[in-house]
């Protein structure tokens, strides 16, 4: 399979261990994984999810825009940082679908005919129980053999999160015959569909207008 086609999405275990959140009713995960046009779109989707928005993380606030980071040098990731309800969906639940559909964990900063470290796999965990539970569950996948090489998604230390561009926002629902969304983003939405049909929602959570900076 080349690494332009495999962007398809493959049946996973759950995650062994996942975070005990009793109690509460928002929680934040920080996911990259490739343009996060797509996997802002599967977010969306998913029930419990109360926000996902596209933005960078892993560099510095002057270089967090997309024409800086486009270049690679910055040592910021496309990224979405996702807010749900834990009383929903469970941290656990959001990587199970993460590792699955939203992205191939194993290619090594790229995803399908994006090439760069800004579309690099990598979990920023909030807390030490994040990234415990990420470490696990990365372990648990590479012993399953189901993917077609070994797991290249880094936990990397949280520094900040910086909204994208308003006109990256919400970008697959407003832009559906977008041919890169045609392509490599929509099957996603099917698979999440498909795979997860009792976390699918049809109508996604949007951003709208973000908050003036």
């Amino acid at each position: 399979m080349s690494p332009q086609a495999q962007e398809e999405p493959v049946v996973i275990p759950a995650p062994a261990l996942d975070l005990d959140e009793t109690g509460n009713t928002t929680a934040t995960a920080v996911f990259a994984g490739g343009c996060f046009w797509g996997v802002q779109g599967v977010f969306q989707r998913v029930k419990g999810v109360t926000n996902a928005v596209s933005g960078y993380s892993g560099g510095e606030a002057a270089t967090a825009t997309y024409d800086r980071t486009n270049r690679g040098d910055t040592g910021h990731a496309e990224t979405v940082e996702i807010t749900y309800d834990p009383q929903i969906v469970s941290f656990g639940e959001l990587m199970h679908i993460y590792f699955s559909v939203a992205h191939n964990p194993t290619q090594l900063n790229y995803q399908g005919p994006d090439r760069g470290t800004q579309y690099r796999s990598t979990i920023f965990p909030l807390n030490e129980d994040q990234r415990r539970v990420a470490q696990a569950y990365i372990e648990q996948l590479d012993a399953t053999g189901l993917f077609e090489g070994p797991i290249v998604t880094t936990l990397e230390p949280f520094k900040a999160f910086y909204p994208a561009e308003q006109y990256h926002q919400d970008f697959l629902t407003l832009n559906p015959d977008w041919p890169y969304i045609v392509v490599h983003d929509l099957p996603k939405i099917a698979a999440l569909e498909e795979i997860f049909p009792d976390k699918f929602r049809a109508e996604p959570v949007l951003v709208g207008m973000l908050p003036a900076s």
